[in-house]
């Protein structure tokens, strides 16, 4: 099932973000095949400022999981983290 984590960073933890960030991408080499979609979120002035992940698992405890064990929020990066189920109606332009 496909869910989307959608995780804010705490004002001001831009180089926590970055100090953080080679063992965050090493985390998510770990799930590759479970990660649909990932990247940063963008401020106005272009540096990350929260994260936006869409994960195929098997359940929302899964993606639950995921999110608590990710370095990022080990290291307490985020101000907060949605987690919701997620449906594609578009996909590459094409309605499913």
């Amino acid at each position: 099932m496909l869910f989307s984590l959608v995780c804010t960073d705490r004002p001001g933890a831009l180089s926590l973000r970055l100090a953080t960030r080679p063992t965050h991408l090493a985390f998510l080499e770990t799930y590759q095949s479970k990660l649909v979609h990932a990247g940063a979120m963008l401020d106005l002035d272009g540096r990350p400022c929260g994260s936006i992940l869409l994960i195929d698992v098997e359940d929302h405890a899964a993606a639950e999981g995921f999110a608590v064990a990710d370095p990022y929020a080990v290291a307490g990066l985020f101000e907060s983290t949605v987690i919701r189920g997620f449906r594609t109606v578009f996909k590459d332009g094409e309605k499913l």
